[in-house]
């Protein structure tokens, strides 16, 4: 088991950092205060500030672009659109530069490695038919349309999927749509042209073959964003979360995902490498959140002593150091067995990290506020914003119990 990258991957990995130094790093500050103002009543914080777009165009002209393409799946799409040397990565190989991307809320945008569309793009490489590849990934890979995945209900139990109401039923060549979603991330981006839609097709099925995945364009007649959702307050413009309902919406048979009844499958090839995702961008969250604080230790003084000297906060410093390394091995490993073993191998590795690394990430994130004092409640400091979203992924890729029962229920069948 060896984590180090390989050259290439080390190599993008350094000039992905240098990128961010020289180019994110000096302007996100003042994205965040012009989006503020646009929330605080200046304008229209959902439509998007030119900013991405110009980062964008820097990134893909340096070849830093889609690089979170499998390198199993990626085929001529990585030579295509901009991916640098022709090829994909694997999960070990991306991982660190997802974590890099994490320590800062533009970056994922900027390299178009953002979710949900580096997931849904995944699903597109590796179920979607050539025409569905050509209507809606090659504009997601040049980042000129985005998506949306809408599984969770308001009315069922999501956190488990079986328990899903709206339905997809097929009716000759079509399939019709009904239910409501919410909490689908990216809907209220103006760009956000094309949804995955899960529902139920045949109720008498096999409880994992029931389901269908379904593209539905946003502009389908009888889908309707009800209202944006906000999480703690946070709106998380111009992506947002919304509250979506399908009313008698209708699209083509064609525009089924791999079949009727095999949503399932897609959903665990598609959930195992975004988690890997997600958590390394959370190790980066929390490795920004502890270098605030380390920073805030060492230049604040208080009853006539630095805070870093103070109240147990060396120990909190490297508790939180401890927390972040252990982390990052663990989502190292898991990446490892997705890469060697695959989804089905890496179960309880990915159920793990799941767990493990959002409640690491909040807890360094809430140790790095505390250290700051009422400062780090202000949205001119990233920590309440980054202590929200730890939290809110505790519950977005599945609750911490459900991951728990996974792990579980894997071991009690390794000692029975």
């Amino acid at each position: 088991m060896d984590f180090s990258p390989t050259p290439r991957a080390a190599d993008l990995a350094s000039r992905v950092s240098a990128f961010m130094a020289s180019e994110i790093d000096p302007v996100e500050p003042a994205y965040h205060r012009e989006l503020a103002a646009l929330r605080n009543g200046g304008g229209d914080p959902w439509k998007p500030l030119p900013l991405i777009s110009e980062l964008q165009a820097k990134a893909r002209a340096q070849g830093l672009w889609n690089l979170f393409l499998p390198r199993e799946h990626a085929g001529d799409y990585a030579a295509r659109f901009g991916t640098d040397g022709g090829e994909g990565l694997t999960n070990a190989d991306y991982a660190p530069i997802a974590e890099l991307t994490g320590r800062s809320a533009l970056a994922p945008h900027v390299f178009n490695c953002n979710a949900p569309d580096t997931g849904n793009m995944e699903v597109l490489l590796r179920y979607g038919t050539d025409e569905q590849r050509a209507e809606w990934l090659e504009p997601l890979l040049e980042a000129r349309i985005r998506s949306a995945f809408t599984m969770t209900e308001p009315d069922v139990a999501s956190s488990d999927a079986t328990n899903m109401a709206a339905t997809a039923v097929v009716d000759g060549d079509e399939v019709v749509i009904n239910g409501r979603k919410w909490w689908s991330t990216g809907v209220g981006h103006p760009d956000c042209k094309i949804f995955v839609f899960m529902g139920l097709t045949d109720p008498d099925a096999d409880r994992h073959s029931r389901h269908t995945m379904v593209l539905v364009p946003r502009d389908t007649e009888g889908v309707r964003i009800e209202r944006m959702l906000s999480v703690m307050g946070l709106h998380d413009e111009p992506h947002g979360h919304g509250l979506v309902s399908f009313t008698d919406v209708r699209v083509p048979l064609s525009n089924v995902l791999l079949g009727p009844g095999r949503a399932f499958e897609i959903a665990q090839g598609r959930l195992g490498p975004g988690r890997v995702h997600h958590c390394m961008r959370l190790v980066g969250l929390a490795e920004m959140a502890l270098g605030l604080a380390v920073r805030r230790a060492a230049d604040r003084t208080a009853f006539g002593r630095p805070l870093a000297k103070l109240g147990g906060n060396a120990e909190r410093i490297a508790d939180a150091r401890i927390a972040i390394d252990q982390a990052r091995l663990l989502v190292h490993h898991a990446a490892w067995k997705l890469d060697t073993e695959g989804s089905r191998g890496a179960l309880a590795a990915v159920s793990q990290i799941k767990v493990a690394v959002p409640n690491m990430a909040q807890q360094v994130v809430d140790m790095a506020m505390q250290m700051h004092g009422a400062a780090g409640f202000d949205e001119a400091l990233p920590l309440a914003a980054a202590w929200v979203s730890a939290r809110s992924l505790r519950m977005a890729d599945g609750p911490d119990e459900v991951h728990r029962g996974v792990i579980t229920r894997l071991e009690l069948k390794k000692h029975s």
